[in-house]
């Protein structure tokens, strides 16, 4: 079993240990030692990361897991390391120092959540930048709820209070009574107790900071519904939130100084625009119904006669969405034609659906059996593509086929 040094000192740094074991696959490590500083992942909080030094050999810490026997796993350089060999832990105290503020943090903004709202805390875990916990809440949660509860929780923060954490053999009554969250049955002991004078008590296996004001500000960054009455709140404290806020309003001041208006409020200039965007798309649509009525004169004029079916082929520079656009158009406002387009990588075949005794599928199938690809369509619409030779071959192939489709 791995002595656990984080639990009886979460600021000790640095110290030394015995490798007991060691695996070892491509260049990446694991190492089981007789004691450590490490925090293992668990109940939400990222494990530590950090370095172990031997005589001839570093290992770059990024993860540490297990429960009673604790492996370190990472990058190794030099040799490898050999069971029995004493190393020196090295912490990345920053990283751990940040997750303890996240940790103590979470117990504050928790306790003040089910003081406030009786919402109970279903889930927690930290992540690089932020943290989140999930909460239960009836009814919508708002700004106004989140407002009056990060006022509260930096009021605690303030207040300078000592984080106690004690360790239970058997839980007294009056220790039962005051828990914020009953006691999982999973939980054996001994219990750890981490409570927060006159704020919460609460059994968790996290490092935490020795004083509320360690902490730093509360900030809570987002939320919104999970499911039903489950509420996500993603958060961040001490200088996580200081750095999160801060590259939240580098974007919203450079994305002010891209406006038109500069003027604050950003809401209001992203209304702006979107109304400009809104009547942009509305004269571009008007635009494309002029171009398209011309265009279809000018194809309808120079149509081949098939059968008593008007037949428009070309070559189309458009891409496939707008190209379909306009063959569906062009079909629909004139009976008894067929339009056969081509595009660099694609074909449209589309009919009037009063054009009867032809299938616009089947005659795409005909056509890509002898060039290749492949496609597929109804009676009045096909589409393909994958085809090896140029498009207007293509479209010399299609109208020979049409013909014989058509008995002409």
């Amino acid at each position: 079993m791995t002595v656990k040094l984080f639990y009886e000192n979460a600021y000790l740094k640095e110290t030394k240990a015995k490798i007991e074991r060691v695996e070892i696959k491509d260049k990446r490590v694991k190492l089981l030692l007789d004691r450590t500083i490490f925090y293992p992942e668990g109940g939400g909080q990222p494990s530590d990361r950090g370095i172990i030094l031997g005589d001839g050999f570093k290992v770059e810490i990024d993860r540490v897991s297990g429960k009673d026997e604790i492996w370190h796993e990472g990058r190794l350089k030099g040799r490898e390391p050999q069971a029995g060999e004493r190393v020196e832990l090295i912490l990345n105290w920053e990283w751990r120092y940040e997750n303890m503020k996240q940790h103590t943090g979470q117990h504050v903004l928790s306790a003040v959540l089910q003081d406030l709202y009786s919402s109970g805390t279903t889930g927690f875990q930290i992540f690089e930048n932020y943290s989140k916990i999930e909460i239960n809440f009836d009814g919508e949660l708002t700004w106004e709820h989140i407002l009056k509860a990060e006022v509260e929780a930096n009021r605690i923060v303030a207040e300078d209070l000592p984080v106690v954490i004690e360790t239970y053999e058997e839980l007294p009554a009056e220790v039962v009574s005051s828990l914020r969250k009953p006691l999982s049955e999973k939980v054996k002991p001994p219990v750890r107790i981490v409570s927060i004078p006159g704020v919460d008590v609460i059994a968790c296996g996290g490092t935490h900071v020795r004083s509320t004001r360690e902490i730093g500000p509360i900030k809570v960054l987002n939320f919104y519904r999970k499911i039903k009455n489950i509420w996500r709140i993603e958060f961040a404290c001490g200088n996580r939130a200081l750095k999160y806020m801060n590259s939240i309003l580098e974007d919203y001041w450079k994305s002010l100084d891209e406006m038109p208006n500069k003027n604050r409020p950003l809401l209001e200039r992203v209304r702006e625009l979107r109304e400009e965007l809104k009547r942009l798309e509305e004269e571009k649509a008007e635009l494309r119904r002029e171009m398209w009525r011309w265009k279809a004169e000018a194809l309808m004029d120079r149509a081949e006669e098939v059968g008593g079916i008007k037949v428009i082929s070309i070559v189309e520079d458009a891409d496939m969405k707008d190209a379909q656009a306009f063959v569906i158009n062009l079909v629909d406002k004139n009976p008894n034609s067929i339009a056969l387009v081509a595009g660099r990588r694609y074909l449209i075949f589309a009919k009037n659906k009063n054009v009867k005794g032809i299938s616009m599928n089947a005659l795409l199938r005909k056509v890509l059996r002898e060039t290749g690809g492949g496609g597929g369509g109804s009676e009045v619409l096909a589409r393909g593509g994958g085809f090896k030779i140029e498009p207007e071959r293509v479209l010399e192939l299609a109208k020979k086929e049409l013909k014989e489709l058509l008995q002409v």
